[in-house]
């Protein structure tokens, strides 16, 4: 019974260590070079209906409900989403506008935890190509920062499929 004991405060030592040695920033970014010129690109990433034909977490949900306000194009420009479990409820607008350079976001998230991250889309041109770098910094509270263990791996799955398919579609 006391080596069981040990074990299991032993556990709880080492959790707790790791979730203060994890820390509660979290930023993860990826890239892609896209076939296309930066003003190609940049209009399918400035507008909230027009990042929703590439984002990867569109198709988590065939009954996903789509709430638009704003205007298209323009700082303001704003989406609410209700789903399932895996895509939960929230809402994402766009907060700063650099044509052919950058297209910030804030995104709140209300289900299935309350959460608020910032995402950057950042176009680097080079001739006819253009390099997108997405961006997500959000800040994970003790103990929820745990998930970062498990995060980098289905952010890199997700924020791959999304910059494929905009690629393909900046490609055309």
């Amino acid at each position: 019974m006391k080596t069981i004991l040990k074990i299991f405060l032993a556990l709880i030592v080492i959790i707790v260590i790791a979730m203060f040695a994890i820390g509660e920033k979290y930023h993860f970014e990826k890239s892609i070079v896209i076939n296309a010129p930066a003003e190609k690109v940049y209009g399918q990433v400035n507008s909230s209906k027009k990042i929703n034909l590439w984002n990867p977490w569109m198709k988590m949900d065939p009954n996903l409900k789509l709430q638009y306000s704003g205007n298209p194009g323009e700082v303001g420009d704003k989406y609410c989403w209700k789903g399932n479990d895996q895509v939960g409820e929230g809402c994402q607008e766009i907060t700063a506008l650099a044509p052919n350079q950058k297209q910030s976001t804030k995104m709140t998230f209300l289900k299935p935890f309350e959460s608020i991250a910032t995402s950057d889309i950042l176009l680097s041109p080079n001739g006819n190509q253009t390099k997108v770098t997405w961006t997500m910094d959000c800040e994970l509270e003790y103990p929820k920062n745990l998930m970062k263990i498990f995060l980098n791996g289905q952010m890199d799955k997700s924020y791959g499929e999304g910059l494929a398919k905009l690629k393909e579609i900046s490609e055309k």
